[in-house]
């Protein structure tokens, strides 16, 4: 099987993962996985939100940043660690400001939002993916005059 199989499948299996994930959560307690609003949640509860055994969001992110680095050991080729921890913190605050700015993030609207038939993940999804393609479309444009 040659790379962009490999890579093919390995999408395949994390989109699978990631909405499967989703729908256990909403089925088993009703709760939308938008990966920003349960950080926001689990960092500073909210006074309503104290007595809502608020544990499974801590327990939530502890599974996606394990889940992470556990796949990230196993599969994740040698390139990818080459990447200046500076850039990395830039980018996780750049992410970070994004998704406040946005009301969520693209797992949030993209997948959750989608999923209940969201007018409003709806735009945010077309705008991030519509901002996504004209960046890729821009740099390829640059990178061919170069």
């Amino acid at each position: 099987m040659d790379a962009s199989w490999m890579a093919a499948l390995q999408a395949l299996g994390g989109g699978v993962l990631i909405g499967l994930a989703s729908w256990l959560l909403l089925a088993a307690l009703g709760r939308v996985a938008g990966i920003s609003g349960i950080a926001a949640a689990a960092l500073s509860p909210s006074a309503d939100e104290r007595g809502d055994a608020g544990g499974w969001r801590k327990m939530f992110l502890l599974g996606l940043i394990l889940g992470g680095a556990a796949a990230f050991a196993w599969i994740a080729p040698p390139a990818a660690a080459a990447r200046p921890w500076p850039l990395l913190v830039a980018a996780g605050l750049l992410v970070g400001v994004g998704t406040v700015m946005g009301s969520g993030c693209t797992s949030g609207h993209g997948v959750c939002g989608l999923g209940r038939r969201s007018a409003r993940s709806l735009v945010a999804t077309l705008s991030f993916m519509g901002a996504g393609v004209a960046t890729v479309t821009a740099m390829q444009f640059i990178a061919a005059r170069a």
